[in-house]
């Protein structure tokens, strides 16, 4: 596993913990890499997950409004926490981050698919894919880094199953 899904997994975790019992940012990170998190993560590695965690925190309104939008008969409220929070992190990734759209899409796939269901693997791919198909019509992304996620091979993902 690549050290930027590893990172993802981290933040998943982090977010996760804030959704069940609310936490200031600063203090849930902390705690998150003195208690919990992998010890053996690497320093870039931490600080994405660290960075997508804070980020994420700081814009889940406007994340869950995209949500909701392509997440037709479904609260918010009502979806899984692991599902919401993946969302929430792959529709960050889309929209504050030089990650490719399709690269994050796998990414939060890949993280279901661990974390998840079957179902819900399917659920957050059609919610992923059509917003980020509504990014792509309105908001091209201009500054991507092809790159990002080299290491894992995942930079020649495509978002269908």
């Amino acid at each position: 596993m690549g050290s930027r899904r590893k990172a993802r997994e981290c933040a998943l975790q982090m977010l996760f913990a804030a959704d069940v019992s609310p936490t200031p940012p600063d203090d849930l990170v902390r705690t998150y890499w003195t208690e919990l998190g992998d010890t053996e993560i690497e320093a870039p590695a931490r600080e994405f997950a660290t960075r997508l965690t804070t980020g994420t925190l700081a814009h889940t309104a406007e994340l869950d409004e995209r949500i909701r939008l392509r997440a037709e008969h479904w609260r918010i409220s009502r979806m899984a926490i692991v599902d919401r929070n993946i969302l929430r992190l792959a529709v960050y990734e889309f929209l504050h981050e030089p990650t490719p759209r399709t690269v994050a899409i796998n990414e939060a796939l890949e993280i279901a698919r661990r974390f998840s269901t079957y179902e819900a693997t399917q659920f957050i791919n059609g919610i992923l894919d059509a917003i980020k198909r509504d990014l792509d019509e309105h908001q091209p992304q201009t500054h991507v880094d092809p790159t990002a996620d080299e290491e894992t091979g995942d930079g020649q993902a495509t978002a269908s199953e």
